[in-house]
């Protein structure tokens, strides 16, 4: 099987000619935020927070989300640089990204930057306590994260 990681729109694409529900996901080092795509790649969604663990548990935990909402494909948040270089946390993601690929899935790795901070100014323009959005980050930010590749899936728009 042939390993389907990308960082480019039209690759992703390509491996879904006919739209599908994606995962996003938000690697953290403790917790992976995850959300949710409807098969038009039109809205995403904040899913639950999971506590990290062994891969195999995190495996595991994501093969349930994807059989739970029938997924076609993933989005892993691609932590790079302010320079857009890439660094330990990238490489992880990029390790994270490989491991992942034995599901089957097409996997797109989308860049991150600014995701969090985004996904907080959201959660307090709800006026949230800060309580609630430490519970809800990770997932805002895959949502974030998700939204920002299915805008460019759907219009077809390029990632550089």
């Amino acid at each position: 099987m042939a390993l389907r990681i990308t960082t480019g729109v039209l690759d992703m694409r390509d491996w879904l000619p006919d739209g599908g529900g994606l995962l996003g996901l938000d690697l953290g080092t403790q917790t992976i935020g995850t959300a949710f795509a409807d098969p038009s790649w039109r809205i995403a969604s904040p899913g639950k927070t999971i506590k990290r663990g062994k891969f195999s548990v995190d495996k595991g935990l994501i093969e349930a989300l994807i059989a739970e909402r029938t997924i076609a494909g993933i989005v892993i948040g691609l932590p790079l640089n302010m320079d857009g270089s890439e660094g330990p946390r990238a490489q992880s993601a990029r390790a994270y990204a490989r491991n992942l690929a034995v599901l089957g899935l097409p996997i797109l790795l989308w860049d991150e930057r600014w995701s969090t901070t985004s996904a907080e100014r959201g959660l307090i323009d709800q006026d949230m306590s800060r309580a609630k959005r430490k519970e809800r980050i990770d997932s805002a930010a895959a949502a974030v994260i998700l939204q920002a590749a299915c805008d460019a899936l759907a219009g077809g728009g390029f990632h550089l």
